[in-house]
């Protein structure tokens, strides 16, 4: 694995006596994240159990407690996905990604164009992402070249040792897929603050593409 790709590394989280509270947090992220999929989002998408067959409706899956996860309709609904490379607890999958800490706001990527100075003040920071298309963001962000490795994220699921929100949002998915996953701090970095970028209870976002399942 690709050197400060630690950051998507599993940590073993307690449960202590802060329990209630860490509930309350979590209810309120998760009814956070649902609102926002539902009212803010473009475009806007249903649960999973109010879609129906055949309508093609952007839709949202809810997967542990609680990765809410959406694949891309253009892929999701393309005739020929179902002869895409399934991701199972077996694959080997390479994946080009990018992580935000999840503020309840829509998440603006690298637009098609590429990173301009016009859209550069508009575009989320990332706290880390292996995507080519952030080279040009951070040189005009200034950070140290170096700090992150541009270069494929290959998992192994039998152990892939990445958080279980990625892991539960990686089940499922297809060759080709774009996939948002929005996290809860349990399915995540937890209830402790995590290196420098991840404060204790954050919530995540992760934007992904499968780019090989084998």
């Amino acid at each position: 694995m690709p050197k400060n790709l630690f950051i998507l590394l599993c940590a073993a989280f307690v449960c202590g006596a802060g329990c209630a509270d860490q509930e309350d947090v979590h209810g309120k992220q998760r009814t956070d994240m649902a609102n926002f999929l539902e009212r803010s989002h473009q475009p806007r998408l249903i649960p999973e159990e109010e879609y129906e067959e055949g309508s093609r409706l952007p839709f949202y899956t809810t997967l542990g407690d609680a990765v809410f996860r959406y694949i891309d309709v253009e892929q999701y609904f393309d005739p020929d996905r179902e002869n895409w490379p399934e991701v199972t607890d077996r694959s080997w999958v390479t994946v080009t990604f990018t992580a935000y800490v999840f503020r309840n706001a829509a998440i603006v990527g690298v637009p098609d164009g590429g990173v301009t100075e016009n859209n550069f003040s508009s575009i989320t920071q990332p706290f880390f992402s292996n995507d080519p298309a952030f080279v040009p963001y951070l040189q005009m962000a200034g950070l140290t070249p170096g700090v992150w490795q541009f270069e494929p994220l290959v998992l192994d699921m039998r152990n892939p040792g990445i958080i279980k929100g990625l892991y539960l949002a990686l089940l499922g998915c297809r060759q080709g897929d774009r996939v948002e996953a929005y996290m809860t701090y349990n399915m995540a970095y937890g209830d402790k603050d995590y290196m420098y970028a991840i404060p204790a209870e954050t919530p995540v976002a992760i934007f992904f593409s499968v780019d090989k399942v084998e």
